[in-house]
């Protein structure tokens, strides 16, 4: 890893077993001795400063990244140079799985806070990975849940008008950080209001609108990049009833 894309005076010993967000992580539902053969593959984790390249498109494969703390954007470049977000990543997702097929990085990985990740070299988690069948098993799960996240995002760009995809985004972050044992209704974006447009296929002016319309449905109030849920319930409905439409 260049030392111009991470933090190099900040290593870690890495301990799969204490870490906070395990249960989220590549471990889930491994037994405690596989935990400790996975841990020897994570020989140090490192930060990464807000706005630097974890890796960029065309780079080799070499590890995948668990997020610990912090937060990434994954994006990708148009032939005329602009940016499309193709995700957000928090701590307990796993970076860099699009470089598995070609042995390079589809998408460019940026932080978006100052973060920290555990990189689990490739090579070596794949020969791991046949000498313990659950942790390929946890390995598969992680691949097929890139595969569902892509079927919601079709999902939300091909159903949803402007507001119901703004409201599933900040939903599908609500659970998310829940489950992370944050608040559900109280949060901060990471990322900026042209970011989310960029992600949710929409512009920066369709983004502010949105905003203002859950706000006056008493769904939803953001101040600056503060995010306060009025209506979790409510919200539910609104993306719901899209589901809904699209069914009959």
């Amino acid at each position: 890893m260049p030392d111009t894309r991470v933090s190099p005076n900040h290593y870690l010993k890495a301990a799969c077993a204490n870490c906070s967000v395990l249960e989220l992580c590549l471990p889930l539902g491994l037994s405690g001795p596989e935990i400790e053969r996975l841990d020897t593959l994570i020989v140090q984790r490192f930060k990464v400063k807000k706005g630097t390249a974890l890796y960029r498109t065309g780079d080799p494969l070499r590890s995948l990244y668990a997020v610990r703390i912090g937060s990434f954007k994954t994006s990708m470049v148009s032939i005329d140079g602009r940016e499309q977000v193709t995700g957000f990543q928090i701590s307990g997702e796993m970076l860099g799985l699009d470089a598995i097929s070609a042995d390079e990085h589809a998408c460019s990985a940026f932080a978006l806070e100052d973060s920290e990740v555990c990189p689990i070299h490739f090579a070596q988690l794949e020969k791991l990975a046949q000498d313990l069948p659950s942790l390929q098993h946890s390995l598969n799960k992680l691949l097929s849940r890139e595969i569902v996240r892509d079927h919601s995002m079709l999902m939300l760009m091909g159903n949803m008008n402007s507001d119901e995809r703004l409201a599933a985004f900040l939903l599908n972050l609500s659970q998310r950080l829940s489950l992370r044992g944050y608040s559900s209704r109280d949060f901060i974006l990471k990322m900026r209001r042209e970011e989310i447009g960029s992600y949710l296929g929409l512009r920066l002016e369709t983004i502010c609108r949105g905003i203002a319309h859950l706000r006056d449905q008493g769904l939803v109030e953001i101040s600056g990049r503060e995010v306060k849920v009025l209506n979790l319930e409510g919200l539910k409905q609104l993306v719901a009833g899209c589901h809904r439409s699209a069914l009959r």
